[in-house]
């Protein structure tokens, strides 16, 4: 497959990073030879510094070829031309990063017609995700799968919770009354993420993940020992497009929602647009603000400025006074597995996100959802199982399924399903796997 990535920035870079376990031919265009440099220092890709939208150097690395363009440079506006002019090259898919979640919207503009396949806004995905962290609160990482049939839930264990010093079989037995897999360990001072057995023990600081159908999700919170938080009063720092769609998302849900914005021009521009949002006009840094706006009776913080560190120091300050769940957005992806080590619950990257959603485009083997958990290097992906696949010719237990990877559970019919040994997959079956990058190709090949 060959794939043109226009913007070597943190999407491209991560996109790149992903594809570097792949076979895959890719080329990445910038403007930026430092970043070209360092991406031929580390990634097996190949680099072409120049205008992605120069008609001469598309023709150059072979556009007519090309299997994807995927543009997602900073500006927008560049990444429509870049997709326009590609597809009109012969580039058979394009996706473009927009800003403007307004056009993910908008039905009386077929963008199709213009070349642009697929449009993401990681504003729009951001937004998105922090809604659902919010909708399951004693959990630092969540997935929903088919409209939360299946449930992939990551959480730090403490000392109060049931299965510490248990191995995996043990907490089974012991619970097996609760259906959930544990699909992967992240342990401290381990850099590799750990796919667990039934002799793996659970420890304290252990960040575990759990994939669990809808109807256990509330069985599973005395399991890891932390009692289900309800969240109702919202706070959220920063005007941004994220804050704002943030806003808009949570009083659909009838969160009540304050959002507390610096600069007063656009503080009266949100007040008018978010009618059910109180918008305050101040800095958020300012504890005497926060204690004012009544910081101790709030329930979830979200910070969503455009500072990284601001947002970090934020959520602390929330944090200490009582706040049961804080959200921080931050730019540099470094931070984001040390979330629990700084004491916030939960930091996201929008551009982290924008890339695992653009990068399902690229899997072979009819994968229809692909995520990428926070803390950990890995994925989890959802397949639809096709006519011929080699994983419906044998029950689960004699695949030759790779040691890296994991089932999650199945869905078929509408009903989340277990996966047992002795289970046959069917033509129709939805799939959650949880895989280390090493393992994608053997599952590809199974379910192709």
């Amino acid at each position: 497959m060959k794939i043109i990535i226009a913007g070597a920035g943190d999407v491209g870079f991560h996109l790149a990073k992903l594809l570097s376990y792949e076979s895959q031919d890719t080329y990445i265009i910038d403007f930026d030879g430092v970043k070209l440099e360092y991406l031929n220092n580390h990634l097996d890709v190949i680099t072409k510094k120049g205008d992605a939208t120069s008609i001469k150097l598309l023709k150059e690395i072979g556009i007519e070829s090309a299997d994807l363009l995927i543009a997602v440079t900073d500006s927008q506006n560049t990444n429509f031309t870049i997709s326009v002019i590609g597809k009109s090259l012969g580039a058979k898919k394009t996706i473009a990063r927009i800003d403007n979640p307004e056009f993910l919207d908008n039905c009386e503009v077929d963008f199709k017609k213009f070349g642009l396949d697929f449009m993401i806004s990681p504003q729009e995905l951001a937004a998105n995700e922090i809604k659902m962290l919010l909708n399951q609160s004693s959990f630092n990482d969540t997935v929903a799968f088919e409209s939360g049939l299946f449930n992939v839930m990551g959480t730090p264990l403490t000392y109060k919770s049931q299965i510490i010093d248990l191995t995996v079989k043990e907490a089974k037995e012991r619970f097996s009354n609760i259906d959930y897999v544990t699909i992967a360990i992240k342990r401290q001072g381990i850099s590799q993420t750990i796919i667990p057995r039934g002799d793996t023990t659970y420890q304290i600081g252990d960040q575990v993940y759990f994939c669990v159908p809808n109807y256990s999700l509330k069985e599973l919170y005395p399991i890891i020992g932390k009692p289900r938080i309800n969240i109702k009063n919202v706070m959220i720092l920063g005007g941004s497009s994220i804050g704002e769609k943030t806003a808009r998302n949570l009083c659909k849900s009838n969160f009540n929602v304050k959002l507390i914005e610096k600069n007063k021009e656009k503080a009266e521009i949100l007040a008018e647009d978010l009618n059910n949002t109180l918008v305050i006009n101040g800095d958020g840094r300012n504890l005497e603000l926060l204690e004012e706006e009544n910081i101790r009776e709030t329930d979830a913080f979200i910070a969503v400025t455009g500072n990284s560190e601001t947002n970090i120091m934020s959520c602390l300050v929330a944090k200490s006074k009582g706040v049961k769940k804080t959200i921080a957005l931050v730019e540099n992806m470094d931070y984001i597995g040390i979330s629990q080590t700084i004491g916030i619950q939960s930091l996201i990257n929008k551009k982290l996100i924008a890339a695992s959603n653009i990068f399902k485009h690229i899997r072979e083997g009819e994968i229809i959802a692909l995520a990428n958990l926070h803390n950990i290097d890995a994925e989890v992906l959802e397949f639809e199982v096709q006519a011929g696949a080699k994983v419906t010719k044998h029950p689960i237990r004699d695949l030759k399924f790779p040691r890296e990877a994991i089932f999650g559970g199945i869905i078929r019919d509408e009903k989340a399903i277990m996966a047992s040994g002795n289970l046959q997959i069917k033509i129709g079956d939805k799939v959650i796997v949880f895989c280390l990058p090493e393992a994608i190709k053997s599952l590809e090949k199974l379910f192709n």
